[in-house]
């Protein structure tokens, strides 16, 4: 079980490393205005968002795999408050897949101000995750 966690953690960090840097490459790519920036913005949203999928997958994995083999930790409501936040963070990780898109075929949809909010909700959700499966508090 300790290995399980123990890798389980690796690949959530490579996740919010991710996470944590894609939506400042859109801030930069909101504000680029040569060519030659875009395209490097392009392929580096391109690359980075491959290898964030990959900590993503196994980080959900892993977890998976935790609860198959320890099932009574779905009987604890920390687990149920800390999958609601992995379900919003899913979420923002497909939103950050379709702003790679969006930027992939030239549309900006969003400031570079709008971006840098955006920026701050992994942020506020790695927060309540870990303290959801440090402190169980409930």
């Amino acid at each position: 079980m300790l290995w399980l966690k123990a890798f389980h953690v690796i690949a959530m960090v490579t996740w919010f490393a991710g996470l944590f840097y894609l939506p400042r490459l859109f801030v930069y790519h909101a504000d680029a205005g040569d060519w030659i920036s875009v395209e490097r913005f392009r392929v580096m949203e391109r690359r980075l968002l491959m290898i964030m999928t990959i900590g993503a997958v196994l980080t959900l994995s892993l977890g998976l795999a935790m609860v198959v083999v320890w099932p009574a930790y779905l009987k604890m409501g920390w687990l149920h408050a800390k999958l609601a936040l992995v379900i919003l963070l899913v979420a923002y990780h497909l939103t950050c897949h379709k702003f790679v898109r969006d930027f992939a075929h030239d549309r900006k949809t969003r400031s570079a101000r709008w971006f840098r909010m955006f920026n701050e909700v992994p942020s506020v959700l790695l927060i309540g995750i870990v303290i959801l499966a440090i402190v169980k508090p409930f």
